[in-house]
């Protein structure tokens, strides 16, 4: 990446009221802002930190895991996303997860008796105080058929992230060092979230600047290759972010879909990682919480998107 910076003189309307970018950064508390127009960074903000700090990732590690998955896939230690989990991780069989596919997994439709606002604070709390996520896995239930609905599952994701580590033989974290955060140029060390047994959460809690975020965003932009190299199988990369089941058009394979093509890793308190093939533009925001929702945030980033775009076609055409 290299910077570019110019101005950006944004403005969108949302239920009839139109804001500036600088009136939505504000109300939504927002740390970090990093926009790319392909490569270059033409904006950047930063409140109470720098470029150099590291911002906290919550859910937006799932699109990461999702990443991890289509490249054990394209290296041959996956065999099919519709191959059962226990054939990977024969520890779950008799578990809810028993007949579960990674597809399921994937597309957040497991079967799993689980609640999300309820269930994520306990298992994260055990995980930090010593009980592995490994036994908490083992002891989810069935509560509904697999494939017949949405039901967003963080246990889901960390299974994935065991998946990959039981069929690489390499631990998650360091096969996501050596095929990701490596090859696609981070430029800054990041910290993962791990239980007291050394298991990688693989669902949350990755530590990196933005700049790095904006990096794997552009990794998705360019079909998965970074640096001259394919990184992502860029046939991986068009099928998990594409409606991945008739029940839920809003969501791929770990990825969030928006308006136009635009697709995004989410986290918690307004965390985002949002890339518009259509703009070739990526928008990475780091904030400690907002208030906002997300179709707000999804007006705003259309509305920079746009001048983006129209900025860089007004810059052609002046060079002309």
């Amino acid at each position: 990446m290299r910077e570019a910076h110019r101005p950006l003189a944004v403005t969108y309307t949302y239920e009839g009221r139109t804001h500036t970018l600088d009136d939505y950064l504000l109300r939504t508390g927002t740390q970090g802002f990093v926009v790319l127009d392909g490569r270059d960074i033409v904006f950047e903000r930063y409140v109470a930190a720098t470029r150099d700090s590291l911002f906290q990732s919550w859910s937006m590690a799932k699109s990461f895991t999702s990443a991890a998955v289509g490249i054990a896939l394209g290296e041959g230690f996956i065999g099919s996303i519709d191959d059962p989990v226990t054939e990977y991780v024969p520890e779950l069989e008799g578990s809810g997860y028993d007949g579960v596919s990674l597809r399921d997994l994937l597309r957040m439709s497991s079967g799993i008796a689980w609640e999300e606002t309820v269930d994520v604070p306990p298992v994260h709390v055990a995980a930090s105080l010593g009980y592995p996520l490994t036994a908490m896995a083992r002891q989810r239930e069935r509560g509904w058929e697999p494939g017949t609905r949405f039901e967003y599952t963080s246990m889901n994701s960390f299974v994935l992230g065991w998946v990959v580590a039981k069929a690489t033989g390499v631990p998650y974290h360091a096969y996501l060092q050596r095929k990701i955060w490596g090859p696609a140029g981070m430029a800054s060390k990041a910290l993962l979230g791990n239980d007291s047994n050394g298991n990688s959460m693989a669902y949350c809690c990755y530590y990196a600047t933005d700049r790095d975020f904006a990096r794997f965003g552009l990794l998705y932009l360019n079909g998965g290759r970074a640096n001259g190299r394919q990184v992502v199988p860029a046939s991986w990369v068009a099928e998990s972010t594409r409606p991945s089941a008739p029940f839920n058009q809003g969501y791929g394979l770990h990825w969030w879909l928006g308006a136009d093509g635009a697709f995004s890793a989410d986290g918690l308190g307004g965390q985002r990682i949002w890339v518009s093939p259509r703009h070739g533009v990526v928008i990475v925001k780091s904030t400690l919480a907002t208030l906002v929702g997300g179709e707000e945030t999804d007006a705003a980033f259309e509305a920079v998107a746009a001048e983006v775009a129209r900025t860089r076609a007004a810059r052609l055409t002046s060079a002309h």
